[in-house]
């Protein structure tokens, strides 16, 4: 196995620790689905993510405090308000980079094995 692919995982891995662990809960996962679903423009207030979630507020505000941290989730403050939708920038795409290395890894061990 090659060392410096192996390493490069292991690399892809220790930055995808944050988001995984966020998007790894089934709460969580329900609030992506909801802003999926809420304006993407504008995004979405607690109260509105509450209701598709069926969510008590305070567990909706801690999720997305969760989701935030992870930067897969972004917030716009319209005075008191805020507004929650996915990060255009999200750090969901640090998931593509480590789903692109274990593919490396296992074309490797499959040459390797003469497994095709």
């Amino acid at each position: 196995m090659d060392q410096e692919l192996m390493d490069e995982l292991a690399s892809e891995f220790k930055n995808s620790l944050k988001v995984l662990s966020a998007v790894g809960d089934e709460t969580r996962q329900s609030l992506l689905m909801a802003l999926l679903q809420g304006p993407q423009d504008t995004g979405m207030r607690v109260g509105e993510i509450r209701v598709l979630t069926h969510l008590s507020r305070p567990s909706v505000s801690h999720h997305l405090r969760i989701l935030r941290e992870a930067e897969i989730v972004s917030v716009r403050k319209e005075g008191t308000r805020n507004y929650y939708r996915l990060d255009s920038g999200s750090k969901l795409m640090v998931l593509k980079s480590l789903v692109n290395g274990l593919e490396k890894v296992l074309a490797q061990c499959e040459s390797e094995t003469g497994i095709l």
